[in-house]
């Protein structure tokens, strides 16, 4: 019933009695309140659906003009609501599963796209989508229900699994291997040699042929022009349910875990194998050849320099344990003010 509520919304309008018999919900207020759209509760106007589950904004609730807004069981007004109530467990939970139907169904493209080039050695499977502009090369082998956007390049010996999508300009090098039920946004490149260069005794470098691949498991999602080498002998890997962020570096040879998470700008060095359910910050450095345990918390901007156990949480350049690193910065930030009473107590 939640699909084919979502093949329609936006072109239909919906009622809270309608919503709230697909959430499990209660109705507070008129059931016949219809919705054919989202909107934060802030901006909330006649016509959208909106949530409200912080209680940081729980003054908004009361001046939203949105038909509908999904709380908690446990929310009790405290002054009188415009809009018609439906009352979940969990009302984030609810919006947000509400949010990626409505997404899926946006993105139900199909058919096959003109101009574009497959190889006749490739393989392609059922109800696919390929965008105008794509390249397939030979022997690649494509899932089904993959949807492939305009200006995709994939290359030879490429495997991609089923219901994975590929946004536009996303770059796929030979020899990778992209699970089931990915993302990958657009810009990105899988499979770019690794920086692999060796000096010689003409105080140049020579290049390392870098023979891997990179291998990417099921439930990934990789964000807009983040870059994944490949590795320089066997591969570079990035298990089940990894979520990357925008602008990352994943180097050669590098492991990441299942279930962690990488926000923006972070880079990672060649041969770093990072363990499952780690999450790391934004413009965070890590080099190579290093073991980051599983359940590691590592804070934004922070410099990795050796090995991390695990579930430490850790923060600074270089890093260290985050209490430590307080305290430490509470004392940094008065240091003048201790230097000078020390000069003071030696004269």
């Amino acid at each position: 019933m939640l699909n084919h509520l979502f093949v329609t919304f936006g072109a239909m309008k919906f009622t809270a009695k309608q919503i709230a018999e697909i959430l499990e919900g209660t109705v507070v207020g008129d059931e016949n309140a219809s919705v054919f759209t989202f909107a934060k509760i802030e901006e909330g106007h006649t016509g959208a659906l909106s949530f409200l589950a912080n209680p940081k904004y729980n003054a908004f609730i009361y001046d939203t003009s949105a038909s509908i807004v999904l709380v908690n069981n446990s929310f009790i007004p405290e002054k009188p609501i415009k809009s018609t109530l439906i009352k979940v467990e969990d009302a984030y939970g609810a919006f947000a599963k509400l949010l990626e139907f409505y997404a899926q169904t946006k993105a139900k493209k199909k058919g096959i796209e003109n101009p574009h080039f497959v190889a006749n050695s490739a393989k392609l499977g059922e109800d696919i989508y390929l965008g105008a502009f794509a390249y397939i090369g030979e022997r690649s082998t494509i899932g089904n229900n993959v949807k492939i956007y305009p200006n995709v390049y994939i290359g030879d010996d490429v495997t991609i699994g089923d219901n994975t999508t590929l946004f536009n300009g996303v770059r796929i090098y030979n020899e990778c291997k992209i699970g089931s039920n990915v993302t990958i946004h657009g810009g990105s490149t899988i499979g770019a040699d690794g920086f692999g260069f060796a000096p010689n005794a003409e105080n140049s470098y020579d290049k390392i042929p870098q023979l891997g691949n990179v291998i990417i498991e099921d439930y990934v999602e990789v964000g807009a022009n983040t870059a994944i080498d490949r590795a320089t002998i066997g591969s570079t890997i990035i298990r089940k349910g990894v979520k990357l962020d925008n602008l990352i570096q994943i180097a050669h040879n590098v492991e990441i875990g299942e279930n962690t998470v990488i926000a923006a700008q972070t880079g990672v060095a060649g041969s770093t194998k990072i363990g499952k359910n780690c999450m790391i910050g934004g413009q965070v450095g890590i080099i190579g050849h290093l073991t980051i345990g599983n359940g590691v918390k590592i804070a934004a901007q922070s410099g990795i320099g050796k090995n991390v156990k695990d579930n430490e949480v850790i923060q600074g350049s270089p890093a260290f344990g985050i209490g430590d690193y307080v305290r430490s910065y509470a004392l940094f930030r008065k240091l003048p003010e201790l230097a000078k009473k020390i000069n003071d107590l030696s004269k």
